[in-house]
């Protein structure tokens, strides 16, 4: 039968994310809109991104935190193209992003000394073949495919080289050993459920050794540049950012740190991502016909969780347009370039009862297309 409850919140897509419960936008601080990012006023509120940031997820002393344009991307690619090129790279992919910055690293940078270590999606790469004398670049968690890395034990303490880690829907919902990440970046619309176009760029103190010591061979774009004569813009990780960001999305990312401190930090909202994924899995062990792509729970993200369905690619397309006529889930096709099937943001910012509300209509959809 056709269930009667529908969940509250049908967004379940995994970029732009769920906003967080009770989202207001009229709540957000209209006092920065209109208002330049140079004001005092800006400045205040771009700093404080920086710093509530770095509190919230007790980064090691020294580590800087900045905002950069071009979300997760533009943060990323500002790392590989200031950082990468005195020493030999292993690049590890297993999804779309991390073939992506396999591709940066081999067709754009064109290295001559790089390593690349993939896996199907679903699965991970061997990751102890990571060289602690090379620069290592790797994403934490696959969007893409829900395969995530479980640890950070294949990180050498001693190492020589810097780890570069994508974690664009990890922060905020996983443990992540910050003491082995060299650099890091993220964005607001993952697991906070902000907006996009802006990054979060977090850098170790070897990371800024190193941007103070080397000086790329090719061309820098204005809005690539970390440093001036030299020396780390100290200015970018104090809220001075390369460029014009948007003071609404500011406003907006604030009010996701408010909250993530109001329910009690970030072990909290790692404890509702994980619970989320237990109702996903939970449901796939007794139900036939669906399946998880990363089949190895270790593994298993538990932010954008990846399925496949015995069902064929133009039924999978049909139960998700079925579903959103519905109005009960939003945007939850698997991503374009991985296997057919769906895909469901369990991150904080969405509600267990959601998700529960969710799971009847997933069978009730699967009968009515297969």
């Amino acid at each position: 039968m056709k269930p009667s409850l529908k969940p509250q919140n049908p967004n379940f897509s995994s970029g732009p994310c769920s906003k967080r419960p009770g989202y207001r936008l009229s709540n957000l601080d209209q006092t920065l809109l209109g208002r330049s990012h140079r004001s005092s006023i800006g400045k205040i509120a771009l700093k404080k991104a920086c710093d509530q940031t770095a509190q919230l997820l007790d980064l090691p002393a020294g580590y800087r935190v900045g905002v950069v344009p071009g979300s997760d991307t533009g943060a990323m690619e500002i790392a590989m193209w200031s950082l990468l090129g005195p020493r030999p790279v292993d690049v590890f992919g297993w999804e779309s992003f991390g073939q992506g910055w396999i591709t940066d690293i081999t067709k754009q940078l064109k290295l001559p000394e790089v390593r690349t270590l993939t896996a199907d999606y679903g699965q991970l790469p061997d990751m102890t073949q990571a060289n602690p004398e090379h620069d290592t670049v790797f994403t934490w968690n696959g969007t893409t495919s829900g395969a995530k890395l479980p640890n950070g034990d294949w990180i050498a303490d001693e190492r020589t080289g810097l780890t570069i880690c994508d974690a664009t829907s990890a922060v905020f919902a996983m443990e992540l050993p910050w003491s082995k990440l060299d650099v890091v970046t993220f964005s607001w619309q993952k697991v906070l459920g902000g907006e996009g176009a802006h990054g979060m760029l977090i850098l170790s103190p070897r990371a800024v050794e190193r941007l103070e010591s080397y000086t790329p061979a090719w061309p820098m774009p204005k809005i690539f540049r970390l440093t001036a004569g030299g020396k780390l813009s100290e200015g970018i990780f104090r809220g001075e950012t390369i460029n014009t960001p948007s003071m609404l999305c500011v406003a907006d990312y604030l009010d996701a740190l408010s909250w993530v401190e109001l329910i009690g930090g970030v072990q909290q909202s790692i404890a509702k991502s994980t619970a989320n994924l237990a109702v996903l899995e939970a449901f796939v062990e007794q139900t036939p016909w669906i399946h998880f792509l990363a089949q190895e729970a270790a593994i298993r993200s538990n932010t954008s969780v990846c399925f496949t369905l015995d069902l064929s690619a133009e039924q999978i397309k049909q139960l998700v347009k079925l579903l959103a006529d519905e109005g009960v889930a939003y945007d939850i096709g698997a991503y374009k370039d991985a296997p057919d099937g769906l895909r469901i943001w369990a991150g904080a910012t969405v509600e267990e009862a959601d998700l529960s509300a969710l799971l009847p209509w997933l069978d009730w959809a699967y009968t009515q297309v297969a």
